[in-house]
């Protein structure tokens, strides 16, 4: 069925096929907030031009290691596409550098960061959504985050740079942890730490909202 323009008239069904398109290839980060997604992409292109560049990469080299494409690589170079949450992990692995330097800023000797200028970043299905809660670069080898997954959502992670652990804390809901061949339930104040390196998947089992905190330690 074609769809209709705001003038009423119709539009093409391949119009309609390239809107579709174009929508489901603008950036997974939260709605409303077109500026920061914007600095966002421009922090994490000229973050990963320059780690490149000392760690002298080509595109066709890092795509290797990272296992995203030469493509993509480029367009997330020059600011024409923001990157989904899982693809941004893989960049940061490739580049062996916490997910952090990727796409932060300097580090500050006080950091604050307010929760409405949190940049959150959602998975490519939008079933789970990464807040920081700390600036990028504000603490050495550590990162925290709050994780929320919606009702029967999953989320699979790749796995991080070698040493990497995380340590996940359920503060509402309950969370299922695949961590390699091992599968853990944890309730509502229930702590679970792990070795990042190896493939693990979020579950939220429930109908409800699942919310977490998420510590990640880098090997130093």
């Amino acid at each position: 069925m074609p769809g209709v323009s705001k003038d009423g008239n119709s539009v093409s069904a391949s119009a309609s096929a390239a809107a579709r398109k174009s929508r489901s290839a603008r950036p997974t980060v939260a709605p409303g907030d077109e500026a920061g997604a914007a600095e966002l992409g421009r922090r994490v292109a000229d973050n990963l031009r320059e780690r490149r560049r000392v760690s002298h990469l080509s595109l066709d080299e890092l795509a290797k290691l990272s296992g995203v494409s030469r493509a993509a690589l480029s367009q997330i170079e020059t600011c024409k596409t923001n990157p989904s949450l899982s693809v941004l992990w893989k960049v940061a692995v490739g580049l062996k550098i916490p997910f952090a330097e990727l796409i932060g800023e300097s580090r500050e000797s006080v950091s604050l960061l307010r929760r409405s200028e949190a940049q959150v970043l959602k998975s490519g299905d939008g079933k789970m959504e990464s807040r920081p809660l700390a600036r990028s670069g504000a603490g050495p080898g550590v990162e925290v985050y709050e994780l929320r997954l919606v009702g029967h959502g999953s989320h699979a992670s790749e796995p991080h740079a070698p040493g990497t652990r995380e340590l996940v804390t359920v503060l509402q809901g309950s969370l299922k942890m695949s961590v390699g061949e091992e599968t853990y339930l944890l309730a509502v104040g229930d702590s679970l730490v792990f070795a990042a390196d190896q493939h693990h998947v979020y579950e939220n089992p429930g109908a409800g909202e699942s919310r977490c905190h998420n510590v990640i330690v880098y090997r130093r």
